[in-house]
């Protein structure tokens, strides 16, 4: 009952007035997939549903569109919410996030705005990102993209440098938490060593996932694979740079699916023209990445849309668990809520 007076106040209705139809812009739907993810008909009389299928060019623009926008529902950290426009959408009552938590939303100026989030599971996602990372390492490792641009042009095997086999050789895992350990034991599978460095991994917890820890510069000269598996913090930002890829071995393979700035794109781009190193990408700096930028062109690298946790489980979790955190709030009794001292704030 305070959580509908309070709604009511920041509109300026009472409960005789009609109040129009709150509405809901779906962000980022960049796959079409949200439609069918989830029973947004159970809205239908309640609330006005868009869906915005495009990302946005420059905060400016997301701050235009989204300004008559009562609830949003992002896909993770596809749009960055900071302050700076959260503070520029005037209706804003609530934010639909879909996935555990958003490290580009600031919860803090929600709350001070009196916005509401609530969240979701997102208990397939480990499974599917460690999955497609496997997936892109066996990709780049035997050059599977190449081959089959070759197949769709009426070629075979021209052009195609001989890959390598998984069995026997050595995988460096940059963070051992639940996603690194899933890699390791699919790594361990294919007869593959594994050894693992992060800054707060004890040789304990490496050796209960069946890996032996390094220091960074061990892992980084003996690896003949390289994945990454840590949160973009100040810590982790450009821990890849120039200085730690000239340490890896030659024709190794560094593996990105967590998120680009770990890894300093402009080192990593020298260092594939130059043949040192290959790569297998799923995330980047600005995602979509620009047509015309330089890693769509670039040799030695196999490349993927940010597809990690992308899988049909997935999303049917955020969306409907995002539906349903929608009926809750607009019933007046909002469910998993991350910042409950918004309703005070409102």
């Amino acid at each position: 009952d305070c959580f509908v007076a309070a709604l009511l106040a920041m509109t300026g209705k009472n409960e005789s007035t009609p109040m129009p139809l709150p509405k809901i812009a779906i962000l980022d739907d960049s796959q079409s997939v949200a439609a069918g993810s989830a029973d947004w008909g159970r809205l239908a009389g309640k609330a006005d549903v868009k869906i915005l299928n495009a990302p946005f060019a420059s905060q400016d623009e997301a701050a235009a569109v989204l300004a008559g926008y009562d609830i949003l529902v992002p896909m993770r950290e596809r749009t960055p919410f900071p302050k700076a426009l959260i503070d520029r959408l005037p209706k804003l009552k609530m934010i639909a996030l879909t996935g555990p938590r958003s490290p580009s939303l600031d919860i803090a100026a929600c709350t001070a705005r009196g916005v509401l989030v609530c969240n979701t599971g997102g208990d397939h996602s480990q499974v599917a990102t460690a999955e497609l990372t496997f997936g892109l390492i066996l990709a780049a490792a035997r050059g599977i993209g190449h081959g089959h641009a070759n197949m769709r042009d009426g070629r075979w095997h021209e052009g195609l440098p001989l890959g390598f086999a998984l069995g026997g050789k050595t995988l460096g895992i940059i963070g051992l938490g639940k996603l690194g350990t899933k890699v390791a034991k699919y790594a361990q599978a294919f007869g593959m060593n594994v050894i693992a460095w992060s800054q707060n991994l004890t040789a304990e917890t490496a050796e209960a996932a069946g890996c032996r820890r390094v220091d960074k510069d061990e892992l980084l000269a003996s690896a003949d694979v390289i994945s990454i598996h840590l949160v973009l913090s100040d810590r982790s930002r450009g821990l890849i740079g120039a200085t730690e890829i000239e340490k890896m071995k030659p024709g190794a393979l560094l593996v990105n699916t967590s998120r680009g700035p770990i890894v300093d794109e402009a080192a990593l781009l020298t260092a594939l023209h130059a043949g040192h190193i290959r790569a297998a990408l799923d995330v980047y700096d600005q995602e979509p990445p620009a047509a015309d930028h330089p890693l769509r062109t670039a040799p030695n690298v196999t490349l993927a849309p940010h597809l990690g946790y992308g899988s049909d489980a997935v999303f049917r979790q955020f969306y409907g668990e995002s539906l349903e955190n929608i009926e809750a709030f607009l019933g007046g009794k909002p469910m998993r809520v991350m910042n409950p001292e918004a309703v005070k704030t409102a």
